[in-house]
């Protein structure tokens, strides 16, 4: 059976972030938003993510606050045990990309 990658616009993302967005991400989305705690999603995401998926999403959240600290590329890849193309991938959506990052980003530092 062919893997068919359905995808369909999400109004709630800009218009440049919406290219090859799975027509069921909303869905997803609503589901966490459902998650009452850090336990709470720390669950739901082990349970719905390989470790390989996880250590990507990590990698890349470490990524996204090693940027925002101002630490050179070189020195983010070395450090987190990627490549400079991954630096360079979540910089330039950190920078163009839907706003999730710079969202996260400021709102931790507001608690802080």
């Amino acid at each position: 059976m062919a893997n068919k990658k359905r995808t369909t616009p999400t109004a709630e993302l800009p218009s440049h972030a919406r290219d090859e967005v799975p027509a069921t991400l909303g869905s997803l989305a609503d589901a966490m938003l459902t998650l009452r705690d850090r336990g709470e999603l720390l669950r739901f995401l082990r349970d719905l993510c390989t470790a390989p998926e996880l250590e990507a999403l990590a990698h890349r959240w470490e990524i996204a606050n090693l940027l925002e600290q101002g630490m050179p590329y070189l020195e983010i890849a070395s450090r987190v045990g990627t490549s400079t193309t991954t630096v360079t991938r979540v910089a330039q959506w950190l920078r163009n990309g839907a706003g999730g990052y710079r969202l996260a980003l400021d709102r931790l530092a507001e608690k802080r």
